[in-house]
């Protein structure tokens, strides 16, 4: 059994999007059908059960020492998925629970937080759907989960997958504001019972610090760990894209947790990247690259961040 970093006086949280973490079986109701053994991409059992251990191999990889307490999760299909990945994977030994969300994405694409117990204890957690507008596909619901800390603490979580911009980024820029507005107006009601209630969120919201979304975050009252977080093996954020490094997972608290703050970093092992032949340095090692399978971890890098607590 691994012990949390919380017993030493810290916190760990893992912020890691999968990368289309589905298992390979057709879900009723949900556009997966790519996903499955005789569809072109050729998602075997095989290449499933590889998959998962290499999430957990990420995610291990991620703390010197035991295990990561927290692990916000983006881009889970569903229950079976995440029940085979703390169950049946590498990660089997490492105790971990779960709360997920079951979105009305189009894709079943869903999120979720894994939670060492001898770490965080959940209280009530609850899904919070962000409207859609006209035109637009649903996206994915937000979690919120409040828990007590082993040191007494309470902290109140939250996991956000905002919408892409696959469509557009001005088209989709309004989305991504009312996923904000959403997740503001969730916080302003914790705020209200609790003026200086440690608050943490967590996810990929698909903008850069600069972008529109995350300023209205900031404005908020919560502060972005992600500015400058870098890997120490060349990566410079999470994500790249055609040779640049895009900061799209992002880490942001409110004051309380910013003075707890230890630091954060990208986890960019190097067997979690790769070579990037075409525009130089090196890039996340993904699973598909367009159609091909790449057999890689992720297209996104883990992103770490560490808490003090007495």
């Amino acid at each position: 059994m691994f012990l949390s970093l919380l017993l030493s006086g810290f916190l760990t949280l893992v912020e890691l999007n999968c990368e289309n973490l589905f298992d390979y079986t057709h879900d009723e109701g949900k556009d997966d059908t790519e996903f499955l053994p005789e569809a072109t991409r050729c998602w075997t059992p095989h290449r499933y059960w590889r998959k998962l251990d290499a999430v957990g191999r990420s995610i291990v990889s991620c703390s010197e020492d035991g295990i990561p307490d927290l692990v916000a999760l983006v881009e889970i299909e569903n229950d079976n998925v995440l029940h085979d990945l703390t169950r049946r994977s590498l990660l089997r030994g490492a105790g971990y629970e779960y709360l997920m969300t079951q979105s009305d994405d189009p894709r079943g694409i869903d999120v979720a937080l894994l939670y060492s117990p001898f770490s965080f204890s959940p209280v009530c957690y609850e899904t919070l759907t962000v409207a859609t507008p006209a035109g637009m596909r649903p996206t994915r619901d937000i979690l919120y989960v409040q828990g007590s800390l082993r040191s007494g603490d309470t902290l109140h979580v939250f996991v956000v997958h905002a919408p892409s911009k696959y469509d557009g980024a001005r088209t989709t820029r309004n989305y991504r504001l009312q996923v904000a507005g959403t997740l503001l107006a969730a916080i302003g009601e914790i705020r209200n019972h609790s003026p200086h209630a440690a608050i943490l969120v967590a996810g990929d919201l698909n903008e850069k610090p600069e972008e529109p979304m995350l300023r209205e975050l900031c404005r908020g009252g919560l502060y972005d760990l992600t500015v400058g977080a870098k890997g120490s093996h060349g990566a410079k954020a999470t994500y790249r894209y055609q040779g640049d490094w895009e900061a799209i997972d992002h880490i942001l608290v409110s004051d309380a947790l910013f003075y707890r703050h230890a630091g954060t970093h990208v986890n960019d092992q190097p067997f979690l990247l790769e070579n990037d032949e075409k525009y130089g340095g090196v890039k996340p090692r993904r699973t598909y690259i367009g159609p091909r399978y790449h057999g890689g971890y992720s297209d996104h890098l883990p992103l770490v961040s560490r808490f003090w607590f007495e």
